[in-house]
């Protein structure tokens, strides 16, 4: 009886095992551990292919030839903003987690030369304290409450897509510890999308 109860144990252990989920730690994205077991199993739709964490059926990756990053932006605007003062390329190719360290002075030294007067922002953030945070190009959501880029409110907790990303960034560095500085500054002059958003990934408003 002891011996059947250990082999109960060790199959359960085993069966377990089958749905691990394993982290790539590169770039954070859950991989169904199902996917490559050689069964169909799962919500797969073929053997290791189709369901909602496998690949379709009859398509396979390919990482052949030589890939180059072109741009990293999970802030829209704070790159193009910011990186155009002769480290754009390097800045692109830097893992978020090195980015402050080795930019943080040269987004202050920007900041400093696209408004010279500037102070603190709505935020009250000091020129070191909004570059610190702005040269870690990565976007963080809340996983409760709003999401929103900046709605008056709710501050950087994610991003929706009608999100005027450019006009709060303008304002940030220009618009003073009241948001009311340099008021020709503070707005790129384009107000919301003009057409309705996709309903379907990747989203995007169709050409109008």
């Amino acid at each position: 009886m002891k011996s059947l109860k250990n082999i109960t144990l060790f199959a359960s252990l085993i069966i377990s095992l089958l749905f691990v989920q394993c982290k790539d730690e590169d770039d954070n994205v859950i991989i169904n551990a199902t996917c490559n077991d050689g069964i169909m199993n799962g919500q797969e739709t073929g053997i290791d292919c189709g369901g909602p964490t496998c690949l379709p059926c009859g398509e396979t990756l390919d990482f052949s030839g030589i890939y180059i990053q072109e741009d990293q932006i999970g802030r829209p605007g704070i790159n193009t903003l910011f990186g155009t003062a002769g480290f754009k390329d390097s800045f692109n190719v830097t893992v978020p987690s090195a980015m402050q360290a080795e930019f943080q002075t040269k987004f202050q030294v920007k900041l400093l030369f696209m408004n010279e007067l500037y102070t603190a922002n709505i935020l009250g953030q000091t020129a070191e304290e909004f570059t610190t945070l702005f040269s870690k190009d990565v976007l963080w959501l809340a996983q409760t409450g709003a999401t929103s880029y900046f709605n008056g409110t709710e501050v950087l907790t994610g991003r929706n897509l009608g999100d005027d990303v450019m006009d709060f960034s303008l304002l940030l560095i220009y618009g003073g510890p009241n948001g009311t500085e340099n008021p020709e500054l503070i707005s790129d002059g384009v107000s919301t999308n003009d057409a309705e958003f996709s309903s379907t990934f990747p989203y995007l408003a169709g050409p109008f």
